[in-house]
Protein backbone atom coordinates (compact mmCIF):
# COMPACT_ATOMS: atom_id res chain seq x y z
CA UNK A 1 0.00 0.00 0.00
CA UNK A 2 2.64 2.51 0.70
CA UNK A 3 4.59 1.90 -2.57
CA UNK A 4 0.80 2.19 -4.38
CA UNK A 5 0.61 5.81 -2.38
CA UNK A 6 3.85 7.18 -3.28
CA UNK A 7 3.37 6.25 -7.04
CA UNK A 8 -0.22 8.05 -7.03
CA UNK A 9 1.33 10.95 -5.22
CA UNK A 10 3.76 11.05 -8.26
CA UNK A 11 1.33 10.82 -10.94
CA UNK A 12 -0.40 13.67 -9.05
CA UNK A 13 2.54 15.70 -8.74
CA UNK A 14 3.06 14.87 -12.60
CA UNK A 15 -0.31 16.24 -13.97
CA UNK A 16 -0.15 19.24 -11.58
CA UNK A 17 3.35 20.34 -13.62
CA UNK A 18 1.89 19.40 -16.76
CA UNK A 19 -1.27 21.51 -16.27
CA UNK A 20 0.99 24.40 -15.07
CA UNK A 21 3.37 24.24 -18.14
CA UNK A 22 0.15 24.33 -20.14
CA UNK A 23 -1.19 27.76 -18.00
CA UNK A 24 -2.23 30.85 -20.21
CA UNK A 25 -1.05 33.82 -19.85
CA UNK A 26 -3.04 35.73 -16.83
CA UNK A 27 -4.96 39.07 -17.55
CA UNK A 28 -2.31 42.09 -17.03
CA UNK A 29 0.25 39.86 -17.32
CA UNK A 30 1.24 41.93 -20.84
CA UNK A 31 5.25 41.64 -20.07
CA UNK A 32 5.17 37.51 -20.79
CA UNK A 33 5.49 36.63 -24.57
CA UNK A 34 2.02 35.74 -25.69
CA UNK A 35 0.77 32.21 -25.70
CA UNK A 36 -2.58 32.88 -27.13
CA UNK A 37 -2.95 33.04 -31.06
CA UNK A 38 -5.86 33.66 -32.95
CA UNK A 39 -5.89 32.47 -37.18
CA UNK A 40 -8.14 34.02 -39.02
CA UNK A 41 -9.08 32.07 -42.92
CA UNK A 42 -9.54 33.76 -45.77
CA UNK A 43 -11.88 33.39 -48.43
CA UNK A 44 -13.12 30.46 -50.18
CA UNK A 45 -12.11 27.62 -46.89
CA UNK A 46 -13.05 27.60 -43.57
CA UNK A 47 -10.83 27.56 -40.36
CA UNK A 48 -10.45 23.22 -40.83
CA UNK A 49 -7.44 24.54 -43.12
CA UNK A 50 -5.66 25.58 -40.46
CA UNK A 51 -5.53 22.04 -38.41
CA UNK A 52 -2.22 21.41 -38.88
CA UNK A 53 -0.93 24.72 -38.13
CA UNK A 54 -2.92 24.41 -34.66
CA UNK A 55 -1.47 21.17 -33.83
CA UNK A 56 2.08 22.22 -34.32
CA UNK A 57 1.09 25.60 -31.90
CA UNK A 58 -0.57 23.54 -29.17
CA UNK A 59 2.46 21.19 -29.06
CA UNK A 60 4.31 24.15 -28.35
CA UNK A 61 2.22 25.11 -25.73
CA UNK A 62 0.34 27.63 -27.25
CA UNK A 63 -3.69 28.50 -26.84
CA UNK A 64 -5.28 28.99 -30.01
CA UNK A 65 -8.06 29.94 -30.96
CA UNK A 66 -9.67 29.75 -34.92
CA UNK A 67 -12.35 32.17 -36.50
CA UNK A 68 -14.84 30.99 -38.60
CA UNK A 69 -15.51 33.86 -40.96
CA UNK A 70 -18.85 34.03 -42.47
CA UNK A 71 -17.56 35.89 -45.50
CA UNK A 72 -20.92 37.91 -45.51
CA UNK A 73 -19.15 41.28 -45.32
CA UNK A 74 -15.74 43.15 -43.70
CA UNK A 75 -17.75 44.25 -40.99
CA UNK A 76 -18.86 40.78 -39.74
CA UNK A 77 -15.86 39.15 -40.23
CA UNK A 78 -14.42 41.88 -37.98
CA UNK A 79 -16.91 41.10 -35.73
CA UNK A 80 -16.05 37.61 -35.71
CA UNK A 81 -12.67 38.06 -34.78
CA UNK A 82 -13.13 40.69 -32.46
CA UNK A 83 -15.53 38.33 -30.58
CA UNK A 84 -12.37 35.35 -30.41
CA UNK A 85 -9.95 38.37 -29.28
CA UNK A 86 -12.27 39.94 -26.41
CA UNK A 87 -12.29 35.56 -25.09
CA UNK A 88 -8.40 35.59 -24.94
CA UNK A 89 -6.87 35.74 -21.04
CA UNK A 90 -3.93 37.90 -22.52
CA UNK A 91 -1.50 38.85 -25.45
CA UNK A 92 -2.77 37.46 -28.56
CA UNK A 93 -0.55 36.70 -31.83
CA UNK A 94 -2.95 37.66 -34.64
CA UNK A 95 -3.19 35.60 -37.80
CA UNK A 96 -4.77 35.88 -41.36
CA UNK A 97 -4.58 33.98 -44.49
CA UNK A 98 -5.26 35.85 -47.84
CA UNK A 99 -8.75 37.93 -47.05
CA UNK A 100 -7.89 37.36 -43.69
CA UNK A 101 -4.74 39.51 -43.66
CA UNK A 102 -7.86 42.32 -44.15
CA UNK A 103 -9.71 41.35 -41.71
CA UNK A 104 -6.53 41.01 -39.14
CA UNK A 105 -5.55 44.63 -40.70
CA UNK A 106 -9.31 46.32 -39.34
CA UNK A 107 -9.46 43.67 -36.26
CA UNK A 108 -6.00 43.89 -35.17
CA UNK A 109 -6.21 47.32 -33.31
CA UNK A 110 -7.89 45.27 -30.88
CA UNK A 111 -5.53 46.14 -27.41
CA UNK A 112 -4.71 42.12 -26.87
CA UNK A 113 -2.94 41.92 -29.80
CA UNK A 114 0.63 42.14 -30.19
CA UNK A 115 1.73 41.53 -33.34
CA UNK A 116 0.24 40.34 -36.97
CA UNK A 117 1.09 37.65 -38.69
CA UNK A 118 0.50 37.90 -42.97
CA UNK A 119 0.07 34.26 -44.70
CA UNK A 120 0.18 35.09 -48.53
CA UNK A 121 -2.15 37.93 -47.42
CA UNK A 122 -3.92 41.12 -48.25
CA UNK A 123 -2.93 44.66 -46.09
CA UNK A 124 -4.58 47.47 -47.11
CA UNK A 125 -4.20 50.75 -45.78
CA UNK A 126 -6.81 53.34 -43.78
CA UNK A 127 -8.60 54.54 -46.31
CA UNK A 128 -8.25 51.80 -48.79
CA UNK A 129 -10.79 49.20 -49.92
CA UNK A 130 -8.73 45.49 -50.44
CA UNK A 131 -9.73 46.27 -54.33
CA UNK A 132 -7.52 48.85 -54.55
CA UNK A 133 -4.38 46.86 -54.00
CA UNK A 134 -4.76 44.65 -56.86
CA UNK A 135 -4.49 48.30 -59.38
CA UNK A 136 -1.50 48.00 -60.93
CA UNK A 137 -0.94 43.89 -60.62
CA UNK A 138 -2.24 40.85 -62.98
CA UNK A 139 -3.90 37.86 -61.32
CA UNK A 140 -2.83 34.98 -62.45
CA UNK A 141 -4.78 32.93 -65.41
CA UNK A 142 -5.07 30.11 -63.19
CA UNK A 143 -7.49 32.06 -60.44
CA UNK A 144 -10.95 32.14 -61.61
CA UNK A 145 -13.88 33.10 -59.28
CA UNK A 146 -17.02 32.72 -60.75
CA UNK A 147 -19.65 35.41 -58.89
CA UNK A 148 -23.53 34.42 -58.36
CA UNK A 149 -26.29 36.37 -59.28
CA UNK A 150 -26.51 37.12 -55.51
CA UNK A 151 -22.74 38.50 -55.66
CA UNK A 152 -20.80 35.68 -53.92
CA UNK A 153 -18.09 34.23 -55.50
CA UNK A 154 -16.37 31.03 -55.31
CA UNK A 155 -13.21 29.03 -57.33
CA UNK A 156 -14.08 28.24 -60.12
CA UNK A 157 -14.02 24.15 -59.66
CA UNK A 158 -11.48 22.90 -62.70
CA UNK A 159 -9.50 25.86 -61.61
CA UNK A 160 -9.49 25.20 -58.29
CA UNK A 161 -6.22 22.64 -57.88
CA UNK A 162 -4.11 25.08 -60.31
CA UNK A 163 -5.17 28.28 -58.81
CA UNK A 164 -5.22 27.33 -54.96
CA UNK A 165 -3.82 24.34 -53.80
CA UNK A 166 -1.66 23.13 -56.14
CA UNK A 167 0.65 21.91 -54.21
CA UNK A 168 -1.60 19.69 -51.66
CA UNK A 169 -2.41 16.18 -51.95
CA UNK A 170 -5.60 15.24 -54.45
CA UNK A 171 -7.85 13.98 -51.12
CA UNK A 172 -7.08 17.70 -49.90
CA UNK A 173 -7.63 19.32 -52.93
CA UNK A 174 -10.75 17.74 -53.38
CA UNK A 175 -11.82 18.40 -50.29
CA UNK A 176 -11.08 21.95 -49.23
CA UNK A 177 -12.67 22.61 -53.38
CA UNK A 178 -15.82 20.48 -52.48
CA UNK A 179 -16.05 22.89 -49.10
CA UNK A 180 -15.88 26.00 -50.77
CA UNK A 181 -17.29 28.87 -48.44
CA UNK A 182 -18.52 31.91 -51.41
CA UNK A 183 -17.37 35.35 -50.25
CA UNK A 184 -19.44 38.37 -50.83
CA UNK A 185 -17.41 40.08 -53.65
CA UNK A 186 -18.77 43.29 -52.19
CA UNK A 187 -16.31 42.89 -49.31
CA UNK A 188 -14.08 43.82 -50.97
CA UNK A 189 -14.99 47.29 -51.78
CA UNK A 190 -14.83 48.34 -48.25
CA UNK A 191 -13.23 51.03 -47.10
CA UNK A 192 -11.21 50.26 -44.04
CA UNK A 193 -11.16 52.71 -40.84
CA UNK A 194 -7.47 50.78 -39.07
CA UNK A 195 -4.49 49.79 -40.29
CA UNK A 196 -3.41 47.69 -37.53
CA UNK A 197 0.14 47.00 -39.06
CA UNK A 198 0.40 50.79 -38.59
CA UNK A 199 0.98 50.23 -34.97
CA UNK A 200 1.63 46.45 -34.37
CA UNK A 201 4.77 44.80 -35.37
CA UNK A 202 4.35 42.73 -38.61
CA UNK A 203 5.55 39.30 -40.18
CA UNK A 204 4.42 38.23 -43.51
CA UNK A 205 4.86 34.77 -44.87
CA UNK A 206 5.25 34.47 -48.77
CA UNK A 207 4.21 31.62 -50.98
CA UNK A 208 6.40 31.94 -53.82
CA UNK A 209 4.23 29.36 -55.76
CA UNK A 210 1.04 31.50 -55.22
CA UNK A 211 -1.32 31.49 -58.33
CA UNK A 212 -3.78 33.90 -56.35
CA UNK A 213 -2.03 36.76 -56.38
CA UNK A 214 0.88 38.46 -58.68
CA UNK A 215 3.92 37.92 -56.68
CA UNK A 216 4.79 41.73 -56.90
CA UNK A 217 1.71 42.46 -55.42
CA UNK A 218 2.57 40.20 -52.09
CA UNK A 219 6.13 41.25 -51.79
CA UNK A 220 5.38 44.87 -52.10
CA UNK A 221 2.39 45.11 -50.01
CA UNK A 222 4.80 43.22 -47.28
CA UNK A 223 7.52 46.19 -47.80
CA UNK A 224 4.91 48.59 -47.63
CA UNK A 225 4.12 47.30 -43.82
CA UNK A 226 7.32 46.55 -42.65
CA UNK A 227 6.94 42.89 -42.29
CA UNK A 228 9.60 40.86 -41.66
CA UNK A 229 9.47 38.06 -44.62
CA UNK A 230 9.60 34.73 -44.53
CA UNK A 231 9.40 32.78 -48.46
CA UNK A 232 8.42 29.10 -49.32
CA UNK A 233 7.87 26.75 -51.97
CA UNK A 234 3.46 26.15 -51.75
CA UNK A 235 0.26 27.39 -53.24
CA UNK A 236 -1.75 29.88 -52.01
CA UNK A 237 -2.62 27.09 -49.63
CA UNK A 238 0.58 27.57 -47.67
CA UNK A 239 -1.78 27.81 -44.59
CA UNK A 240 -2.33 23.54 -45.41
CA UNK A 241 0.67 22.75 -47.22
CA UNK A 242 3.59 24.38 -45.33
CA UNK A 243 1.93 24.12 -41.47
CA UNK A 244 5.72 23.72 -39.62
CA UNK A 245 6.73 27.10 -41.49
CA UNK A 246 3.84 29.08 -40.60
CA UNK A 247 3.77 27.87 -37.57
CA UNK A 248 7.24 28.60 -36.89
CA UNK A 249 6.68 32.66 -37.85
CA UNK A 250 4.36 32.66 -35.33
CA UNK A 251 5.80 31.11 -33.06
CA UNK A 252 9.26 33.93 -33.83
CA UNK A 253 6.36 36.57 -33.76
CA UNK A 254 5.45 35.74 -30.00
CA UNK A 255 8.99 35.69 -29.04
CA UNK A 256 10.26 39.13 -30.78
CA UNK A 257 7.36 40.65 -29.25
CA UNK A 258 7.91 39.31 -25.60
CA UNK A 259 11.96 40.11 -26.07
CA UNK A 260 10.99 43.77 -27.16
CA UNK A 261 8.66 44.02 -24.02
CA UNK A 262 11.42 43.27 -21.31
Amino acid sequence: MHTKAIIAAMLALSMSAAAQSREPVAPGEDHLQPRNVVLVHGAFADGSGWRRVYDDLTARGYRVTIVQNPLTSLADDVAATRRALDRQDGPVVLVGHSWGGTVITEAGVHPKVRALVYVSALSPDVGQTTAQLYDGYKTPPEFVIDTHADGFGFIRRENFRAGFAADATPADVAFLRDSQVPINMAAFSTVLKHAAWRSKPSWAVIATDDRAFDQRMLRDMAARIGARVTEVAASHAVFMTQPKVVAEVIDEAAHEVSAAAR
